[in-house]
């Protein structure tokens, strides 16, 4: 399991013992006046209740770690809807569409995912692994048939329009697929795994392969969070940490190269950096700076749902990276401080199904969703906020986009099969599918 700052072993039996009176054992720190206790033990007491609540102990049994995801999830998704459809009516009318478009669109897409998400979260874990493969090498269909017949957004080629109605991001699905692939292949060498070339081959050749086919299309950011995924992978599975220190600096000299290959990254940086313009009057923070307006002309709880000034043409494109300004403009400081709330749930109830996990294979699947979900999030709000330069990565949950919608619920309902998987057999919520048999076995005897 991830080591992480709990209990002692000893402690813990100390406090389900008792004395012959019935009373339990007073030990040895409890005597101790709190006046006495120095500020240094103060710190390490609060500590490790910290990580304790925060792991759970136990509390996986009952349920609500479940629940908690299957919450935060749904109120992220039915979030993202209402906002969708405030930041983009100004548009749509504008181009003499109906109003409710786009929320349709995220609403249609968040019924798929929701329904996806409630299937993976009932399948057994061991039909995960026989997707891994299946998956990674449809991965790299898609983003091979995006080079082909694909479609530009905005500089980016990483979309295939489907029928005009909507268009497939097939680097989102990457994400999942990798992040599948990565747990089983990883799970099969663990005992291999000291070893530095088990450890890199074929995990990082393949993830290459993807991120390869991805900077292809322009798209760093994306590029960027599928080497995030790649080293929490080859983190959870317990790869020595002096390898992650070669990769960093072997992934900066590509990210820089990327970067200054391109002269409108080269733009978006300086003028991050710099708050100027350009050399040629193009403005890279106009974006940026009316997302910053936004935030601050929300004040503490907004100027009203749907009151929004920004959304009108403002910031470009305001239903998609940029909705936290919006969410910030309307519902205030209040309302972000609700999504960081929601989002910091998320990850906390997540990290109670990582460390809960004895599988290597569990916990690198959860712990690599965990950290493509939160990495997301953090690095799409340090835009907003001004803390990034511009790099396209939308909101999870929340931003206009119906594949990114649909991988990140299908990603939940993986994580709802592990978390599935812990609790205990009088309330776990049936499977639909159970372990497979060969013919002739024997019935296996897993309770669902």
């Amino acid at each position: 399991m991830v080591s992480t700052p709990t209990r002692p072993a000893a402690a813990r039996q100390r406090a389900g013992e008792k004395t012959e009176t019935g009373a339990a054992p007073v030990t040895p720190a409890a005597r101790i006046p709190a006046s006495r206790i120095s500020v240094g033990g103060r710190l390490r007491r609060w500590y490790r209740r910290f990580w304790s609540a925060l792991e759970g102990n136990g509390k996986s049994r009952n349920g609500s770690t479940y629940y908690l995801i299957l919450g935060t999830t749904l109120a992220l998704t039915a979030i993202g809807i209402m906002m969708v459809l405030s930041a983009s009516s100004v548009e749509a009318i504008a181009a003499g569409e109906s109003p409710y478009t786009a929320a349709v669109k995220q609403g249609l897409f968040a019924g798929i995912g929701i329904f996806g998400m409630f299937m993976l979260s009932r399948i057994n874990v061991v039909w995960l692994k026989r997707l891994a493969w299946p998956g990674i090498i449809i991965a790299y269909a898609l983003l091979g048939l995006v080079l082909v017949i694909g479609t530009s957004v905005n500089g980016n080629k990483n979309w295939i329009d489907i029928g005009g109605f909507f268009t497939l991001q097939p680097s989102e699905a990457a994400k999942l697929a990798l992040a599948l692939w990565m747990a089983t292949v990883l799970a099969k060498k663990a005992s291999l795994l000291h070893q530095w070339g088990h450890a890199v081959v074929p995990v990082v050749p393949i993830a290459g392969g993807i991120i390869g086919l991805v900077l292809v299309g322009n798209d760093l950011g994306t590029g960027m969070l599928i080497m995030l995924i790649t080293a929490a992978a080859l983190f959870f599975a317990g790869v020595r940490l002096y390898l992650f220190g070669f990769a960093a600096l072997g992934l900066g000299a590509v990210i820089a190269f990327m970067a200054m290959t391109s002269s409108n990254r080269v733009c978006r940086i300086t003028s991050w950096w710099t708050g100027q313009s350009c050399g040629d009057g193009i403005d890279a923070n106009y974006q940026s700076t009316n997302g910053l307006y936004g935030l601050a002309s929300g004040g503490w709880f907004g100027v009203g749902l749907g009151q929004s000034r920004q959304k009108y043409s403002w910031i470009p494109e305001a239903h998609n990276d940029f909705i936290f300004a919006i969410i910030g403009e309307e519902l205030g400081l209040v309302g972000t401080v609700v999504v960081l709330i929601l989002f910091a749930i998320l990850g906390a109830a997540i990290y109670r199904v990582v460390v809960a996990q004895e599988d290597l294979f569990h916990r690198v699947l959860a712990g690599t969703i965990m950290v493509w979900l939160l990495g997301q999030a953090t690095v799409n709000m340090a835009v907003v906020t001004g803390l990034m330069p511009v790099i396209g990565v939308p909101l999870p949950f929340i931003s206009y986009g119906g594949s990114a919608l649909l991988m990140s619920l299908c990603a939940i309902g993986v994580v709802l099969s592990l978390a599935r998987e812990q609790m205990a057999p009088n309330i776990r919520p049936r499977k639909l599918l159970g372990p497979w048999r060969l013919p002739g076995r024997k019935k296996s005897r897993t309770k669902a």
